[in-house]
Parts: structure tokens; C-alpha cells; sequence
């Protein structure tokens, strides 16, 4: 039954093959959500609204990962997706570089509505 169960490891391994969260510590895991947080709000504030846009912060084999993902009105979803680095942790991810990660997923998203809709819009107006 070892082959069901995600903890299941060689006999004194302590939690094998759990992530181990607790590399993270309490500060850290506080800026990666506010940094995390801000690329929500600002991806949220290039687009309009019926755009659904989410977050998910994770602990992986690698280390803390975050996922940013927006599903536009029409068309699939588009998501970006990082690990960070101790430095990013420790000082939190930049202002440009949260603006850069919110401009990209904003722009991919409203490319994938454009696909979905293409040309086939009559204009309501001149």
C-alpha cells in the first residue's frame, strides 16, 4: 500500500515525500503573498471585468512556487508561473517585476479573447 500513500518513504525518513514548508520562514512566506497579491491586483486593474483571475502558492520538490492564472471571458486560460530564489524571498519580488508579470498575463489574456472572437464583431458604433 506504500505506493498510494504520497508520504511513503525508506523506514526513519521523516515525511518522505512531503514538501518541506517548514524551509520557509513565517516573513518569507508573508512577502511571497503579498508579492503574490499584488500581481493579482494589478493584473486585475489592465483588464475589465469578467476576467477571473486567481492564485496558487504551492511547495514543490524545488522549493515555494506561485501561479498566477487568468481565464479571460472568451478563449482558454493563460497563467505564469515562478519559482523564487532566497533573494526574492527575503526582499520580495520588485514593483517592475510584479508590473511586468501583470502586463504579460493581462496582454496574453486579451490576445486569447481576440483569438476566440476573431473578426466576426459588427461594430455597435461608428
Amino acid at each position: 500500500m506504500n505506493g498510494n500513500n504520497p508520504y511513503a518513504g525508506s523506514p526513519g525518513v521523516v515525511d518522505a515525500g512531503r514538501p518541506n514548508e517548514d524551509d520557509l520562514s513565517t516573513e518569507q512566506v508573508r512577502t511571497l503573498r503579498e508579492a503574490v497579491a499584488g500581481i493579482v491586483s494589478r493584473t486585475q486593474s489592465y483588464l475589465p471585468e469578467g476576467y477571473a483571475i486567481g492564485s496558487e502558492l504551492s511547495y514543490g520538490s524545488n522549493g515555494p512556487q506561485a501561479t498566477v492564472a487568468v481565464h479571460p471571458p472568451v478563449g482558454r486560460p493563460v497563467s505564469a508561473g515562478f519559482s523564487p530564489d532566497e533573494n526574492d524571498l527575503e526582499s520580495g519580488l520588485t514593483d517592475d517585476d510584479r508590473d511586468e508579470v501583470a502586463r504579460g498575463l493581462a496582454a496574453s489574456a486579451a490576445f486569447q479573447v481576440m483569438n476566440a472572437v476573431g473578426d466576426e464583431l459588427t461594430p455597435t458604433a461608428r
